[in-house]
């Protein structure tokens, strides 16, 4: 091989720089997305639980169609397509801020919210319904008896599959850098344009995705043991 590595020209000075800030935006628009797909999936996993029938067929097919479509053309639909589905006073605003960020926060959000709400649904099924029942019995509403005593019990079950989902919308998060967003991908395209050595760019951008994967991977390996040695005891 004739090739001449160069990682020093990655791994110091300005290039190294905009690689830090891409992680830092990829940690972001992850943790933003995250924390709205958690509420909203568990909006529609309510909603879909319910024996209120328009709710279960919106939330039905809300899933089904997130879930059955690329999460490339979601995000180029928020970004290109979304206009006339805003108001103009929030449309002036998501301009004058990060009209990126924001298509991409809100494209991860209702895409990974779509599997989520599958998760939670399989968390609460998995509660013996005699609970639901119970507490029924004793004056609580529909909402209330899932908020108090049977979301609390489904989220410690689903723990695993919640960090899988957090782990694949931190993978998911590189497709934003199509609209623009300035996160680890889109740092690492930009190294290359300029320096010409795409091979020591997306190598070093490939192990910093693959340190955030174990962090979360050692996440879930932590849990199942603690959660394992909770049940035996």
């Amino acid at each position: 091989m004739n090739y001449d590595f160069k990682w020093q020209l990655v791994l110091s000075g300005k290039y190294a720089d905009w690689l830090i800030d891409g992680l830092i935006m990829t940690l972001k628009i992850s943790a933003v997305s995250l924390v709205l797909s958690l509420l909203l999936g568990t909006v529609i996993a309510v909603m879909r639980m319910s024996r209120v029938r328009p709710l279960v067929w919106l939330s039905a097919a809300y899933t089904e169609f997130f879930r059955n479509t690329p999460l490339l053309v979601q995000i180029y639909f928020w970004y290109f397509g979304s206009d006339p589905l805003f108001p103009e006073a929030i449309k002036g605003w998501l301009y004058n801020t990060d009209f990126e960020f924001a298509s991409g926060v809100i494209a991860l959000t209702v895409y990974t919210s779509a599997f989520i709400a599958e998760e939670i649904r399989s968390g609460v099924f998995s509660i013996p319904k005699t609970q639901l029942e119970a507490s029924r019995a004793t004056g609580l509403s529909f909402i209330q008896a899932q908020r108090y005593v049977i979301l609390p019990q489904a989220f410690r079950i689903i723990i695993p599959p919640l960090i899988s989902q957090a782990l694949n919308l931190i993978k998911n998060s590189s497709l934003c850098m199509t609209i623009g967003v300035m996160e680890l991908t889109y740092m690492a395209r930009q190294i290359e344009s300029y320096t010409f050595r795409g091979f020591e760019a997306f190598t070093v951008s490939t192990l910093m995705y693959l340190c955030l994967s174990l962090v979360v991977s050692l996440c879930i390996t932590q849990y199942n043991r603690r959660f394992l040695r909770t049940v035996k005891h």
